[in-house]
């Protein structure tokens, strides 16, 4: 009955594709990936003595509606006996560090560490949590999320502590990401409770959002209290086992290399102008990121590809790093540094300690990851298409050399970058979105908009906006 075509063949592509065939309404799915390859930012090294570096997404948390909607899919694959779960009571959950003032320093955590002055912190926690039940409610639609948390905890958190969450999470700047878009908990928690602390305490009565019954690993994660969870193979394992199932459909023809030069509307539907040749179908759903999508809509759809033209991206530099020994001074999940420590460093990822699995099966080595650049990247580096590896590896390793003490230079390493990887989401993002999506209805244009330049940058989230596709194309449920 339809012919649907997915332009872009990551992880958000191919979760909708996998979602569509589970529906006997969809005749046909062609899938256009403009790489070789599918996955997008799932993109693993796997080396022949066993080790496995991740150059995006480490691992995938399994809280929520989105989390428990991925574990489901995992399960649906039989990729269940693949996964590597890692609890909140490990020592990667419970160590979190910043890098401040030349020196590491573990987040506050407990009873303890609420209660008590914890460097770089110059008083409690609890004088910020108090702080929050006593201010008023912001009467802005949106605002900034240094702006948000400075006048609900503090300067000095928004300073060090989220200015580094932001990093981390968005590669970005949090005087510029909207706390509406990016942190939505804290948004509503404020809206309908008028305190950060009462929302997360008493809920925000907001109970509109995705409803997912978990299936038998959900539940194993809920009962087992898993903060995060990878893949034996590495995170690529996921969108490879979707490409396999789709493949064995029957319905599903996946075309890599197939960049998309220009789409234009037809008869049926659309035209969709490859490298190569033309395909028809009757509805598209773009897993492109905004840009590129603006890039090749018709002149005729000016108005949308101007909006999706000012969602800005930034680029991201990831070097693997691979040393013999421990050489670690102290364990965890890895340390964040604040944009007022240094401006070209995001952050270390201590990979071998949440996931052992991946170490070399020849002898002790350490894995650890450097992620660099984000919204400062052209500020420290320059152009993106200029920089070298060199230099990106250069001040990787002397990163972690000058953050933890490491002298030896590594053993093994890779360096991968990002172009436009992260979407921004500026101030006003969500109203940005609503009108692109109001403007595709009220033009009843046979057009879906998914993936992470719109309503959540995490893996969970791009796949949800896939399976929520899906369900809006085909009126039905899953």
């Amino acid at each position: 009955m339809k012919t649907v075509a997915v332009l872009g063949g990551g992880i958000g592509g191919l979760a909708a594709s996998y979602y569509l065939t589970k529906s006997p309404q969809v005749t046909k799915v062609i899938v256009c990936e403009s790489s070789g390859r599918f996955g997008g930012w799932l993109w693993s090294t796997r080396r022949s003595d066993g080790a496995v570096f991740e150059h995006g997404p480490r691992g995938i948390r399994p809280a929520g509606a989105v989390g428990q909607n991925t574990l489901n899919m995992v399960e649906d694959l039989g990729l269940q006996g693949e996964v590597l779960p890692v609890t909140y009571s490990h020592v990667a959950s419970k160590n979190r560090y910043l890098y401040v003032g030349g020196e590491l320093h573990r987040m506050p955590s407990g009873i303890s560490g609420v209660v008590q002055t914890v460097p770089p912190f110059s008083r409690p926690i609890l004088l910020s949590v108090a702080r929050d039940l006593l201010v008023r409610r912001g009467k802005e639609e949106d605002e900034s999320i240094h702006s948000f948390v400075s006048r609900r905890l503090g300067e000095e958190l928004a300073n060090i502590a989220i200015d580094s969450l932001c990093r981390g999470v968005f590669a970005g700047d949090c005087r510029k990401l909207s706390v509406r878009s990016c942190f939505p908990p804290l948004y509503n928690a404020e809206q309908q409770r008028g305190s950060i602390v009462l929302g997360m305490l008493l809920g925000t009565g907001n109970d509109s959002g995705p409803q997912v019954v978990p299936g038998a690993l959900a539940q194993r994660s809920r009962r087992e209290a898993w903060a995060q969870w990878s893949l034996r193979r590495g995170m690529e394992s996921l969108p490879e086992a979707i490409a396999d199932w789709l493949a064995q459909s029957g319905r599903v023809q996946l075309h890599p290399h197939a960049s998309v030069k220009q789409i234009r509307p037809s008869v049926s539907g659309w035209e969709i102008q490859l490298e190569d040749g033309t395909i028809s179908a009757d509805h598209i759903i773009s897993a492109l990121p905004a840009k590129a999508l603006s890039a090749v809509l018709p002149s005729s759809l000016q108005t949308l590809a101007q909006q999706l033209q000012d969602i800005v991206t930034v680029t991201v530099a990831v070097v693997n790093l691979e040393y013999k020994g421990s050489i670690l001074p102290v364990t965890g999940f890895g340390h964040l540094v604040p944009s007022s420590e240094d401006r070209g460093v995001l952050g270390v990822v201590y990979d071998s300690v949440p996931f052992p699995e991946h170490n070399s099966s020849n002898g002790d080595t350490t894995r650890l990851t450097v992620m660099m650049g984000g919204a400062w990247f052209q500020e420290v580096f320059g152009n993106p298409e200029e920089v070298t590896e060199g230099r990106l590896l250069a001040t990787a390793t002397e990163a972690v050399r000058s953050h933890l003490g490491v002298t030896v230079e590594p053993s093994w390493s890779r360096v991968a970058l990002h172009r436009d990887c992260i979407p921004q989401y500026y101030l006003g993002h969500w109203r940005r979105v609503e009108s692109m999506r109001r403007y595709i209805k009220e033009r009843n244009l046979p057009l879906s908009l998914i993936g992470s330049s719109y309503s959540g940058v995490s893996v969970n989230d791009v796949i949800f906006s896939g399976r929520s596709s899906a369900e809006a194309l085909l009126g039905t449920g899953v």
